[in-house]
């Protein structure tokens, strides 16, 4: 049965409800999310005064928006993130092959929904972090990218999206804005909301709810996917050449 191989809930309600902290980092994330997209344009040249190169200026925009939350949302979810670690614990072989198994799921549910779609369209998002990626070097792009920024949507989207506020709404309501407030977060303030640019993040939003409550709403679990998917991301990107990308962009559509 699918329910044997399935990492049993430690049920603990008080887990589940909300605290102050958890309504500070919902704040200041939308608030520093908000601040950045509006008054990005204003603070850039500001801080290209003291950072030495304008790709320099946007790793610390952003290191600066994670970093601030991530520290509210560690502290906020201490107990859960404990409490998760040491379940996935119990069956350490699970852990080991379904997260690799999970990113590839979603990989192949990504290049399906966008095959279906008929066309492919980078999102100034991905293509952003692509530029960024080939300057910044890897051992400053990996703990923003692969540490705390995954651990951040994770504790917004999954942990008190679903986690806690299923306790007042309904559990696939939780999910479906979980799927798709997190798509929307990647694409607003850079780019028109198109189907065709939200649909990687649709598909891959998707594949984290999954997983979140297939594991009886593991937080570390779903963290753990999402780490290793950027990740791969991340050495996919260093590993390319620049010059690739710059062919794939003259090669029609």
């Amino acid at each position: 049965m699918a329910t044997a191989h399935r990492v049993p809930p430690a049920p603990q309600p008080q887990l589940y409800r909300f605290s102050p902290l958890d309504f500070i980092a919902v704040v200041l994330y939308v608030g520093l999310a908000g601040f950045f997209v509006l008054a990005g344009p204003l603070i850039a040249p500001v801080l290209r005064q003291v950072a030495p190169t304008p790709a320099a200026a946007s790793y610390a925009m952003n290191l600066l928006f994670y970093a601030v939350v991530g520290i509210l949302a560690v502290v906020a979810a201490r107990r859960v993130v404990g409490r998760d670690l040491r379940v996935l614990a119990t069956r350490p072989w699970f852990t080991l092959l379904m997260v690799p198994a999970a990113v590839i799921a979603m990989m192949i549910l990504s290049a399906i929904v966008v095959a279906a779609s008929g066309s492919v369209e980078t999102s100034e998002n991905q293509a952003g972090l692509q530029a960024l990626m080939q300057q910044v070097p890897a051992w400053l792009m990996v703990p923003l990218l692969v540490v705390v920024g995954p651990f951040v949507e994770e504790f917004i989207f999954r942990h008190l999206l679903i986690g806690k506020l299923s306790r007042r709404v309904n559990i696939w309501v939780c999910c479906v804005l979980s799927v798709v407030l997190f798509a929307a977060l990647h694409v607003v303030g850079r780019e028109a909301l198109t189907l065709t640019v939200l649909l990687p993040y649709l598909a891959m939003g998707a594949t984290l709810v999954f997983v979140y409550v297939w594991t009886g709403r593991n937080l570390m679990f779903s963290y753990f996917v999402h780490a290793a998917k950027n990740l791969l991301a991340v050495v996919f990107i260093y590993a390319i050449p620049p010059e690739f990308y710059e062919q794939l962009q003259q090669v029609p559509a």
